[in-house]
């Protein structure tokens, strides 16, 4: 697959943006940029598990939104006039973790002009799946 990004950005420039945001209280961070993909990881741990120290459903949803959102923010065409914003989030969770990190890789399953639909897989370290979602993005009219 060609590359679908429209701007050249590094992993270093976009965790730079994460500073006062969900991603910063998460400790999620972006580790690689594909020509079609994104792979991001965040820590199990005290911010991310629930009272039985299990990762936290909603933990690996904001994962995943964040993920899917990076890549409909790096496929506008102007982000001066447009911007992504998620409309449905669906994600089964496959197997409990516990400790260390998951990670994240988001892959387009449509990328249309209004409507961007992307598919993340979130695994432990080991390989193992842990949860798959899929995100809506909406494109919408900047608001001056």
């Amino acid at each position: 697959m060609s590359k679908i990004w429209n701007t050249d950005i590094t992993v270093q420039h976009l965790n730079s943006y994460k500073d006062k945001t969900l991603m910063a209280s998460l400790g999620i961070e972006i580790t690689e940029i594909g020509e079609d993909y994104i792979i991001g990881k965040m820590p199990v741990d005290h911010r991310t598990v629930q009272p039985m120290g299990l990762l936290h459903g909603g933990a690996s949803a904001s994962l995943a939104e964040t993920l899917g959102s990076v890549a409909s923010l790096l496929c506008v065409p102007d982000l001066e006039t447009h911007a992504p914003v998620g409309i449905e989030l669906n994600i089964s969770h496959l197997k409990s973790a516990k400790g260390k990190h998951v990670t994240g890789k988001v892959t387009p399953i449509k990328i249309g002009k209004r409507l961007h639909f992307w598919n993340i897989d979130i695994n432990d370290p080991e390989g193992n799946p842990v949860a798959v979602a899929r995100l809506t993005t909406m494109i919408i009219p900047q608001k001056n």
